[in-house]
């Protein structure tokens, strides 16, 4: 696509922060964003975006509208802008803008940030030349991989093979690495796509088969209402007390009456209950051990009857709640059910992992999906001790703290620690870059994630009509594995292939060729470039856009050769056969 004209962005929120950013300084055009007010949110910070290179002209350009209508996108300039991103949260007001964008400008590239995948499969049907993407889909597999660790690797999803991470310590297969992602162990910041793969530690690496499946949800437990019941202190005390006093007058009765034990039992239970008949005759002893009994009985069955109602009912909330109903342990605790936590939830349910959930509203997009999934949900305020010992998080492996305040997640994280102790591993979501460097200092939490800078570079990516396939976590940073079309008469068009590769930037992994369902994923070096190739890469977001630059096509380039036309050959040309007649 060309890049004449202006990039339009809608949103005033982090990720239309962070792509702004992305634009103007990874890909050096002019943006323009609209907001809904120029005072709130994120608006100020875009207002103050400073180009790196100080091109007054890379600027941002501000439009403050509180209500996104015809009028407001042909004052920003719509119908001659190059590209358009509509990044709201809104998934409805993000679709809505689209269709008015696309009959203000037909041929405009649109990138629209939505989270449901139905309508986004209906968008990219009905829209044209459109790029439908979820940022918390984008984000979620880096604090996935940031909350188990090395236990799970990270899976890239191509259409006709997937890919993994694996430490070199695994000892994967030589034939089956695909590249070397970065050097990590033993330095403070990892070093991404090295020069020479022997020195990464973690790779990129080819794998058969299929990635693993969704564990199966868990069955039903019809008895888990009477555990509960039964697993309350009071009421175990109270009935354990009425089965001592029954026990106790059984043995006087036996031996007072000389009755056989069921006798006694019988007679001890009627009397408890209220059955009991005046009787003159007897010892004293008896009457006692039976006014006893029956004074007992009007007592303690009231006392229990009112423990086993308030238990059930408890029960039947908690039940009816998704809340914890078991004792747990080993499990990891997500606060936060919004669009990033409810996909996090959703893929370590996939892996298997045990899992709590917080969020202190009941609405929350990720609470329905966390109790069809049979998911333990407790509702409440994540930084409150109450909440958290709730969720059992003095027995967990790892918290996930995923609301989009950074303050109170870290004051989430903080308590859960102190809960549990300093072997808990805690992953916070935090914007600020700021923030997270000096949270890394001064209470030595390592792992946290953006999930801005983790999509911001896929969005922009898509503006430009590529394909961002997935995403690679390596601590903080990402990098982006995508697939880009060699244009005609670019930079790259004959060149060699090695020549795409970028030390620390860019990797080429495959190559898509013209061919129906051909893909090399051993390149050979000499091999040169068309523009029927679709170039398969891992690089960083500067990485990206310099390739992104070296494959744009050229207007001027010439066309193609016509191929020449096969001829067909006649019998004039047919080679003479030898016959009997013929031979000497």
């Amino acid at each position: 696509m060309s890049t004449d004209g202006r990039f339009l962005v809608w949103g005033d929120n982090t990720l239309a922060r962070r792509l702004a950013s992305e634009l103007i300084n990874s890909y050096g055009v002019p943006v323009t964003v609209i907001v809904r007010s120029a005072d709130a949110d994120q608006a100020p910070d875009i207002a103050d975006l400073e180009p790196v290179t100080g091109d007054p002209d890379l600027r941002p350009v501000l439009v403050a509208a509180a209500r996104l209508t015809p009028d407001v996108l042909s004052r920003a300039g719509v119908a001659d802008a190059a590209a358009v991103a509509l990044v709201e949260r809104d998934d409805v007001a993000n679709v809505d803008a689209a269709m008015m964008v696309r009959e203000l400008n037909p041929t405009a590239r649109i990138v629209v940030r939505v989270f449901n995948p139905i309508l986004a499969e209906a968008v990219t049907a009905m829209l044209g030349d459109c790029g439908v993407l979820s940022g918390s889909e984008i984000a979620a597999p880096a604090f996935v991989a940031a909350a188990l660790g090395d236990d799970v690797p990270t899976y890239v999803r191509l259409t006709d093979e997937f890919l993994v991470t694996a430490h070199r310590d695994e000892r994967p297969d030589p034939d089956e690495v695909v590249c070397g992602l970065a050097v990590v162990d033993g330095r403070t910041e990892p070093e991404t796509l090295p020069a020479d793969d022997a020195d990464a530690d973690l790779l990129l690496v080819r794998r058969y088969g299929e990635p693993p499946r969704p564990a199966p949800r868990p069955g039903r437990q019809p008895l888990r209402v009477t555990r509960l019941v039964l697993g309350r202190r009071r009421l175990r005390y109270a009935l354990a007390g009425v089965a001592g006093l029954l026990g106790i007058a059984t043995v006087l009765l036996a031996v007072l009456r000389d009755l056989n034990p069921w006798e006694a039992g019988y007679l001890a239970v009627v009397t408890a209950l209220g059955g009991i008949e005046g009787e003159v005759t007897g010892t004293a002893l008896e009457h006692v051990v039976l006014a006893t009994l029956a004074l007992a009985g009007v007592a303690l069955v009231p006392f229990v009857t009112v423990l086993i109602v308030e238990a059930v009912v408890t029960a039947r909330l908690a039940v009816n709640s998704g809340a914890l109903t078991r004792p747990v342990s080993n499990h990891v605790v997500i606060v936060g059910l919004g669009n990033v936590g409810t996909r996090v939830l959703r893929e370590l349910h996939g892996f298997g992992v045990d899992l709590v959930c917080v969020d202190r509203s009941p609405d929350a997009r990720g609470v329905a999906v966390a109790r069809e999934l049979g998911v333990p949900v407790i509702i409440g305020n994540g930084n409150s001790a109450e909440t958290l010992r709730a969720a059992s998080v003095a027995t967990a492996r790892a918290l996930l703290v995923l609301s989009t305040d950074d303050v109170s997640n870290l004051e989430t994280a903080l308590l859960g620690r102190a809960l549990h102790g300093a072997g808990l591993r805690v992953v916070l979501r935090l914007y600020d870059e700021g923030f997270a460097r000096r949270v890394k200092r001064s209470f030595d939490i390592t792992l946290s994630r953006s999930v801005s800078y983790l999509a911001a570079p896929a969005f922009a990516a898509a503006l430009f009509g590529r394909e961002v396939i997935d995403a690679i976590p390596v601590g903080r940073r990402v990098l982006l594995v995508a697939e880009l079309p060699v244009g005609a008469g670019c930079t790259l068009e004959g060149r060699h292939s090695p020549e795409v590769n970028r030390p620390n930037e860019v990797r080429l992994i495959a190559i898509r060729t013209g061919r129906i369902g051909q893909t090399l994923w051993t390149v050979p070096e000499r091999r040169r470039l068309v523009r029927t190739d679709r170039l398969i890469v891992v690089a960083t977001r500067a990485g990206l856009a310099g390739l992104l630059a070296r494959t744009r096509p050229n207007a001027d380039a010439a066309p193609l050769p016509e191929p020449e036309p096969l001829r067909l050959l006649t019998h004039h040309h047919w080679p003479q056969r030898a016959t009997e007649s013929d031979a000497p």
